[in-house]
């Protein structure tokens, strides 16, 4: 089988690109991995020769290109179904995939106000209406289903789902936007995750600065 090569842009910021790396590592999935920084305005010009929409996070597998986070990762679970990318039940599966696609299409006053910094010092900033409301949900969607699968995770097991909301356990806890004790404890297990702690130590040796995810 043909190499997955994973083209990515700077940890520290990609959130997009923290989900299908966070996934294929944490499920145990061999691919080398390509960095390319956005460290200059409107990215950089090197990823149009790698990516059709001129943006990372793109997968190379052989003369294949698949771009865009969720597709990446449902392209993964198919070459890789022993991995566990997606939950074992098929109940866990459909909500696994359901909120995936919640988080890929919503949330959008949050990640609009706070954008992923694994540098940035804990401190809260002025939030624009919508941002709590979708703290709630997004709360809400934890709670439901750990409450379900028993937990630590999402799905009992880590899995896909719990890496498409990845970035957002840094947005809580960078601009700390929640207190509640089952949050904070997923929180605390995903953070806790080797893949996690492999990204986060790599993004905090970063140097490359982007003024418009400083906020």
């Amino acid at each position: 089988m043909n190499k997955l090569t994973l083209y990515i842009g700077n940890k520290n910021y990609s959130s997009w690109s923290l989900r299908p790396w966070l996934a294929m590592e944490g499920c145990g999935v061999d691919f080398e991995e390509v960095l390319i920084p956005f460290d200059m305005p409107a990215g950089n010009p090197r990823f149009h020769a790698i990516s059709p929409t001129g943006r990372v996070p793109v997968l190379h597998h052989g003369d294949v290109r698949v771009w865009e986070s969720l597709s990446i990762i449902e392209y993964v679970a198919e070459l890789f179904p022993q991995a566990g990318l997606w939950p074992e039940n098929s109940a866990y599966r459909a909500k696994a995939r359901s909120i995936s696609m919640e988080m890929l299409s919503g949330f959008l006053a949050l990640r609009g106000a706070c954008p992923m910094n694994l540098r940035r010092p804990k401190r809260r900033i002025a939030l624009p209406d919508g941002v709590m409301a979708d703290v709630a949900r997004i709360e809400a969607i934890w709670r439901d289903m750990r409450a379900h699968s028993g937990g630590p995770f999402l799905f009992g097991a880590f899995s896909a789902a719990d890496a498409m909301f990845a970035p957002v356990v840094n947005r809580f806890e960078t601009y700390e936007l929640v207190t509640a004790a089952d949050t904070l404890s997923y929180m605390a297990a995903m953070k806790a995750h080797p893949a996690w702690r492999k990204w986060q130590t790599a993004a905090l040796e970063e140097s490359w600065v982007v003024p418009e995810d400083e906020a």
